[in-house]
């Protein structure tokens, strides 16, 4: 597993951009991943881990250390709340006024949320138009979510640079956004293919799977 060099390239990424690595949360993403491996990583440090199925990550939480942070990455129905909130520590696929009435409802504790933004426009994405994001944030707040930011995915790219024009523009859209709401701070933004680039940009979480795991999945 290449964890230690992910967290260098992470740290070499906020120092070209006069950066605290310490600002930025590495979150490994664990998709299809033995439980067994999840362990090793615990042991070396990793206390934030990503899943995108609801199921899977139901099954795994009472498998591992009840301290581990999990957050939930991937697109969220609304009849599976009830396997996500119970063990997250933040959702990162707030998208829709629907999804936010069942995350705020009937809760004995209160799980933040990041605003998911579309930020290319793909169809085959989930997210808010960036030029709805105002208006939704405002909707998901008024539905008692508790929102700490926002997070996007850039479009498939050839090259890492070519993210970056996205994550200037989810950069700005976050700044404006924390001039209204000040506890609006984390930018969850950058993958495997793009993450130096999102932390040169100002990426307060990035999502790592496959440079950490490999390519198997």
């Amino acid at each position: 597993m290449s964890y230690p060099l992910v967290l260098e390239q992470i740290a070499a990424a906020a120092a070209r951009a006069g950066r605290d690595p310490g600002d930025v949360t590495l979150i490994v993403i664990t998709k299809g991943r033995d439980v067994s491996l999840i362990r090793e990583l615990y042991d070396q440090g990793v206390r934030d881990f990503g899943e995108n199925r609801a199921q899977e990550l139901a099954s795994k939480v009472g498998q591992l250390p009840v301290d581990i942070r999990w957050h939930f990455v991937g697109p969220l129905q609304t009849n599976k709340v009830r396997l996500v909130r119970p063990s997250a520590s933040l959702l990162h696929s707030m998208d829709r006024p629907k999804l936010a009435r069942y995350w705020s409802r009937g809760i004995s504790r209160q799980v933040p949320a990041l605003a998911q933004v579309n930020i290319g426009l793909e169809p085959q994405k989930h997210g808010v138009a960036p030029d709805r994001i105002e208006e939704m944030v405002e909707m998901f707040l008024g539905g008692g979510v508790d929102l700490r930011g926002l997070m996007a995915m850039a479009p498939r790219i050839a090259e890492p640079e070519q993210a970056r024009p996205y994550f200037q523009r989810l950069r700005r859209l976050s700044e404006r956004l924390a001039k209204q709401y000040p506890a609006m701070t984390e930018l969850s933004m950058g993958m495997t293919e793009d993450y130096p680039v999102a932390v040169e940009e100002g990426a307060t979480m990035v999502r790592v799977g496959r440079a950490i795991f490999g390519e198997g999945l």
